[in-house]
């Protein structure tokens, strides 16, 4: 039954958006929102420019995750959204990009979106495209030229940047969003080849979790000094992602577990790391296992406590389509953004977990803590030696 019902509101969605998406013609002229960079045929990919095909007073909510969430947009608010944006694309090798590229990147830069002309091989046929990692695509069209009708204002600390070809990708993401720029613009800047010293491009799929995993490696460096935190519980939810955050009175370490809440036969997901980080991709969890390890890193920091964490992600019926990666981490921000319940110990911390899962979802997690590698492995500390 819930397949079944998840799968007409899921249609009843797509539809809806793609009946009220404007109509894109072979030419005219937008608001160009963000660069996209595909992933197939790299190194030889699709780089195109995401923009309406009208002029849009606010056409920056059009790829606004953080606003989004802090607004509680819904899923059909996004998804009518993306399926407003027209994405105009052309080959190009990620070392020697074509023209469209310079456009992109000013685009990229930009403090708002900034007016095109564009002019399509045909008119767009509508449609709608959900994606695990990226927010969803709207219709695409093979571009014929482009062209800025406008200036693009571009912050000085931003030209900074694009300019020194000597600093490093993560120098320029670090720096920047310590000046209050988010995730998303930075990730934008890195798929289109505007940081770094060996510039290219990079899918727009893998500069997320780069970004992600950049700003998680800066907060880190400083939150391995700090003092330890308590046992605690956060918990959160949106769009159907429920967050149970446990914390425990350690040193850093960290584990994702992924499950669906409606699934009689629990399956999950799981990547960990200890204190000091791993080096291989977290594969199971992917692009969600980043998202997460960045808000818990940016929150201690902010917190100016450390704790090693066990992460329960509990995916629902809610969340019918997929938007992309950065759901589990304004999911996650949501969680910690709560009053967290504190513990005396481990043992009281688990026990109310369990009650937690049971009573809001009807699961029993017990099977599945005791896989837990934070719950089975002692953190071994220096002290440990001396």
């Amino acid at each position: 039954m819930f397949v079944r019902v998840a799968y007409k509101e899921k249609e009843r969605i797509l539809i809806n958006a793609l009946k009220h998406a404007p109509l894109a013609k072979a030419e005219f002229s937008g608001s160009g929102v963000a660069p996209f960079v595909g992933r197939f045929g790299y190194p030889f990919v699709n780089v195109g420019l995401l923009a309406p095909p009208q002029i849009e007073a606010e056409a920056w909510k059009f790829d606004a995750p953080r606003f989004w969430a802090q607004t509680n947009h819904q899923i059909p608010e996004i998804v009518n959204y993306r399926a407003g944006l027209i994405n105009s694309s052309q080959k190009s090798s990620v070392k020697q990009p074509e023209k469209v590229v310079e456009i992109a990147q000013e685009i990229a830069m930009a403090t708002k979106p900034v007016d095109v002309d564009i002019q399509l091989e045909k008119a767009p046929r509508a449609s709608i495209r959900p994606d695990q990692w990226t927010a969803p695509m709207g219709p695409q069209g093979k571009l014929k030229s482009i062209a800025l009708t406008q200036n693009p204002h571009i912050p000085a600390k931003v030209e900074k940047f694009f300019d020194d070809k000597g600093a490093l990708a993560t120098e320029a993401i670090t720096t920047l969003y310590q000046k209050e720029m988010d995730e998303n613009s930075l990730a934008r800047m890195l798929s289109i080849g505007v940081f770094g010293k060996q510039r290219k491009l990079v899918p727009t799929r893998w500069s997320i979790t780069a970004t992600d995993d950049m700003l998680a490696n800066h907060f880190l460096e400083g939150v391995r000094e700090l003092p330890i935190g308590d046992f605690a519980v956060y918990a959160g939810e949106y769009l159907g992602n429920n967050y149970l955050i446990l914390m425990f009175p350690e040193r850093w370490r960290y584990e994702l577990f992924e499950l669906y809440a409606k699934s009689e036969n629990v399956q999950y997901s799981s990547d960990y790391e200890r204190f000091e980080g791993r080096k291989d991709y977290a594969k199971n969890c992917a692009g969600g296992y980043y998202t997460v390890r960045m808000a818990l890193a940016e929150y201690m920091k902010k917190q100016k406590r450390q704790s090693s964490v066990l992460a329960l992600r509990f995916i629902t019926d809610e969340y019918v389509l997929p938007l992309g990666v950065w759901v589990t981490r304004e999911a996650t921000r949501k969680a910690l953004a709560s009053k967290p319940i504190l513990f005396g110990s481990k043992e009281l911390t688990l026990t109310y977990a369990k009650h937690w899962a049971k009573k809001k979802f009807g699961i029993d997690i017990a099977p599945l803590l005791e896989k837990s590698n934070i719950l089975k492995e002692k953190d071994v500390s220096l002290t440990d030696w001396a």
